[in-house]
């Protein structure tokens, strides 16, 4: 069979066609404002920056916060250790005051007559007799043992029995008190001690502990009942005076 020309479309016929045109196709697209995007853009990254420096911002203030904290605390404790170790000195100040008042008052219960005696007679100066090496070797074997108030050996002392002790060892005779004994020997400065020195805490006549200077910034003492016999550096226990005996 023969197609007609009626039975085909033309093929110069454009109004048949059925796919959009090209100015039909670019008029379906969005507009796209190339300006607005770039600002919009810079805008969001200056806002990330912003934000990334706030947080550095906070960081480093959390962690000046947290050093200042640990400095305080470093501090408060510090303080607080000190004010301790005060408060120990003042306990055993006041510990050595009561002992040596208690001391003070067993003395004065001896017969009246060698009261009478001390009274008049002035305490001299003990003869230097025997040797400090022989004083230090006996006082370090007494290290340990207990204070006793009014306690004068061999198993428990008090401060000024142990000096009376340890010198008569080697033949010197000194007083039994803290207060007594503070008025014999030769008066030295603290900071001119040497071993074998009785140092003491209170004034000449009136003192109220005594101990001996061993050397190296150290004295050794019969303390106080929770310390008993020891030895402690100068420096956490000052003495106010200080007299040589042999």
């Amino acid at each position: 069979m023969v197609a007609t020309a009626a039975s085909a479309p033309a093929l110069g016929d454009s109004s048949r066609t059925t796919g959009p045109t090209a100015t039909e196709s670019t008029a379906e697209l969005p507009a796209v404002n190339v300006s607005t995007a770039l600002s919009t853009g810079v805008e969001q990254s200056a806002d990330a920056t912003q934000t990334a420096a706030l947080r550095l911002e906070l960081r480093t203030e959390a962690q000046e916060a947290a050093q200042d904290a640990r400095k305080a605390a470093a501090k408060a404790k510090k303080e607080a250790e000190a004010r301790a170790a005060a408060e120990e000195r003042a306990r055993e100040r006041a510990a050595a005051r009561a002992a040596e008042r208690e001391e003070l008052a067993t003395a004065s219960a001896a017969p009246a007559a060698e009261s009478t005696q001390a009274a008049e007679t002035p305490a001299a100066a003990p003869a230097a007799s025997g040797s400090v090496g022989t004083v230090l070797d006996f006082l370090n074997a007494q290290l340990g043992k207990a204070y006793v108030l009014g306690g004068t050996g061999p198993s428990s002392y008090d401060c000024s029995g142990l000096t009376q002790a340890a010198f008569r060892q080697v033949g010197v005779e000194l007083p039994r008190t803290a207060a007594e004994q503070s008025t014999v020997g030769t008066p030295v400065a603290v900071s001119d001690v040497q071993p074998g020195d009785l140092v003491f805490w209170g004034g000449t006549g009136s003192a109220y502990h005594v101990a001996v200077y061993v050397g190296d910034g150290k004295y050794l003492d019969a303390a106080n009942p929770s310390k008993g016999v020891v030895i402690q550096e100068m420096s956490y226990y000052m003495p106010t005076s200080a007299a040589r005996v042999l």
